[in-house]
């Protein structure tokens, strides 16, 4: 049983690495998409600090949801601020991209894959720790 408990914490510590690979590279590929679009609308000193307004709410949102996954507990609002600004920066990448199917999905990828691989590690949290056992009826008027 030990080498099961080993295996499944090695799988869970190389999921979140891969994860954390997939997000920076998503961050790098997009964040010059996101400070482009921002140029007409921002003073020029301010471009590079744009992108952060869309992808800070989504690390807040995401730390919250696994500190919630560790502690075994729901993150609805969270998902909720996940989801949205992940819309957001697929929404805003696909503006800037041609109106051709493959430049569509080429400038949609990044965002999606982060949240397709955060989903998945937070998967992972929750499948390491054993869900909380509620103690019998009869125990808990006592």
């Amino acid at each position: 049983m030990q080498w099961t408990r080993l295996l499944s914490s090695t799988l869970a510590a190389l999921t979140a690495l891969i994860v954390a690979a997939a997000s920076m590279l998503g961050g790098v590929i997009s964040y010059p998409i996101l400070e482009n679009l921002a140029a007409p609308y921002v003073p020029r000193g301010l471009c590079p600090w744009w992108p952060p307004l869309v992808y800070g709410p989504w690390l807040v949102a995401a730390l919250s949801i696994l500190r919630a996954a560790v502690h075994q507990r729901r993150a609805a609002h969270s998902w909720g601020v996940l989801l949205l600004f992940s819309g957001l920066a697929v929404a805003l990448c696909v503006s800037h991209a041609p109106m051709s199917l493959p430049s569509l999905g080429v400038a949609a990828l990044p965002p999606v894959t982060a949240l397709a691989c955060f989903h998945q590690m937070t998967r992972q949290i929750t499948l390491t720790r054993p869900p909380r056992r509620a103690r019998p009826a009869h125990t808990r008027n006592h």
